[in-house]
This record gives C-alpha cells, structure tokens and sequence, in this order.
C-alpha cells in the first residue's frame, strides 16, 4: 500500500476503459447510455416475441428454423451483456445474485442447457424451462426512471394502503353478512356467509361474474349500494399513490455505484450515500 492510500486498479479510475463501458451498461445520463438501454429494450421485446411464437402450433419448417436461429441470436447478445456486466462491476459476484441478476442469468440459462442435455425426450423436458425467458421483460424495469418514483410511492403508502384494505375487508364482511341475512336460504345461491363475501368481493370491485345473483327487492338495493360503494373505493388507492408519487418526484440520475450497486442518487451527489464510494 503507498503512503498517499491504497492503489486504484487504473482499469476503474476516471478514464479508465472499465470506468467509461460501466458509464455505458449501468447509467444513462450519456448519449452512449441511452442508445445501450435502447438497443436492449428492443432486444427485450424481440425476445419475447420470439417466446410467444414458439407457442404457436402448425408453423412452416422454414419459421421454426427462423425463430430457432433468433433465438440463439438473442441468446448470445444477452449473455455477452451479462458478461459485460460482470467484467465492469468490481464486485460481479454480489451483482449476479442480486434480483436483476439472476433475471440476467435465469434468461440464458434455459437456451444453454437445452443445447447441452443430449437426447430427445430430455430436450422435451427441458423445453418447459425456455419459458424462463419471459424473465427478460422484467430488465425494462432497469431503464425507466419512473419505476424508482413508483416503487417509493408504493412503499411510502404502505402504511395507508394497509389502513384502506383493512377498512375495505371490514365492510366486505359487514355487507356480506346483511346479504346472507336478506337472500340467505336452503334454495339461496346465498348459502353461507363466505358464499357471500365471494359475491361481495366480485361486486364491489366492478367485476360481476353474474354466477350468484340476488332476487328480492331489497337484496337488489343491497346490491346496488355494494356497486356505488365500488366505483367510490376504487379511486382511494389511485390518489394515494398519486399523492406520494408527487413527493417521490426528485431530481434523480442515473449514476451506478461500481462497489454497492446502488443506481439512485441525487443530482448534486458526488458520493454514493450508501457506501460512500466516488461515483
């Protein structure tokens, strides 16, 4: 170790080519950033597809050859990506076993294995692993800004969506016990209280299924406040969430810490908050 600190491996320091291809795969405050996360969104969506056609029955040889091929395209871009991810990352390990990480993993795998598991019935059985791909819808996530906003919003509001559905099953079991008063019966598709919570839930959330309905007179006025009720409670949740997406909204970047991982940093900041590495 040298008297003015310990070495900086030069691959990382400003300049450095690890430093600007991590600016390039982990940020996008960068014209080569955003044309990264472009490129892979259309990748993404490209993949995708190719999983939802692979389901389709009675494709020409010529398709199937075709999607067979792209696949292995897409297979291998994304596993050079992975690589790229690892290489850059100062600590690949913690990377790969992080959420988007092993989505990056569980993505390829499947492709992989199946091009080594020799024989024909266990490729059958493998085949049911390639749906693992979906997985790769789930790297959008990485590149809209707006997913940060709304997953603080979600958990800054947990505390009044939990106070909401509390009420909300309150008056589910208070209004499902009125039903099963007024249409309860040997001969009442009402014939239990959870018959009718069933009922309740389906009506209150605008979904109507129509298997159980009421017939008397008051059971239908019941029935008609239960769907006022719905349209009403609908809208609580919406502006909830409205509200902490508002406050949630800041003036963040892109910066991607190379020790912790960490992608959310204000602005003005110049070091990772978590860790405190130079960004």
């Amino acid at each position: 170790m040298s008297e003015r600190g310990p070495i900086e491996d030069p691959r990382y320091a400003e300049g450095g080519w690890r430093k600007r291809l991590h600016a390039i795969i982990y940020e996008a405050d960068t014209p080569a950033g955003k044309a990264f996360d472009v490129v892979l969104l259309v990748l993404i969506v490209l993949s995708v597809t190719l999983v939802a056609m692979e389901t389709v029955p009675g494709l020409p040889e010529w398709m199937i050859q075709l999607l067979w091929i792209s696949e292995w395209v897409v297979t291998a871009l994304f596993t050079v990506e992975l690589a790229l991810r690892m290489l850059v990352i100062k600590r690949p390990l913690r990377y790969i076993l992080s959420f988007y990480g092993l989505i990056d993993l569980f993505s390829i795998l499947p492709t992989w294995i199946a091009f080594f598991v020799p024989g024909v019935q266990a490729l059958l059985t493998i085949r049911a692993l390639r749906l693992f791909r979906i997985f790769r819808i789930l790297k959008m996530a990485k590149m809209l800004d707006e997913m940060s906003e709304l997953r603080h919003a979600f958990f800054a509001s947990r505390a009044k969506m939990g106070v909401f559905l509390y009420g909300v099953a309150i008056l589910v079991v208070i209004l499902s016990a009125l039903m099963y008063l007024v249409e309860g019966g040997p001969e009442s598709d009402f014939e239990s209280i959870p018959q009718s919570m069933y009922w309740t839930v389906v009506t209150m959330t605008t979904v109507g299924y129509g298997d159980i309905t009421p017939v008397t007179p008051l059971g239908k006025l019941l029935a008609v406040v239960m769907m006022l009720l719905g349209y009403s409670i609908i809208v609580v949740p919406t502006g909830i969430l409205s509200v902490e997406v508002s406050r949630a909204q800041k003036q963040t970047n892109t910066q991607h810490c190379d020790q912790c991982g960490l992608d959310e940093h204000v602005d003005e900041a110049r070091f990772c908050h978590r860790c405190g590495a130079k960004l």
